[in-house]
């Protein structure tokens, strides 16, 4: 948030009277809660999805963190992360 903005991540579901928004959202969860002593994770993640010219929205809260992308670069950010060692859950 700033004076000129605002930004807010919500389920699709949720109705905002906004002038602007954007869908098609994926969401990515990384496994937590993380030790605030880790560090680097995130980059990593961020890197491979770069090389892979995959453009992410990332949220950290205290215990984890969230790599978002665009829906239909779900199965390629899923693939180039696998590729980079990455275990998804689900």
């Amino acid at each position: 948030m700033n004076a000129y903005e605002l930004s807010i991540v919500c389920d699709i579901n949720t109705n905002i009277a906004s002038e602007k928004s954007e869908k098609d959202w994926a969401c990515i969860k990384v496994l937590g809660p993380l030790d605030f002593a880790l560090t680097g994770i995130l980059a990593r993640i961020s890197n491979v999805l770069a090389e892979a010219e995959i453009s992410i929205f990332a949220l950290s809260t205290y215990d984890t963190d969230y790599v978002l992308v665009k829906s239909n670069t779900l199965l390629a950010s899923k693939k180039a992360l696998k590729k980079a060692g990455y275990i998804f859950e689900n």
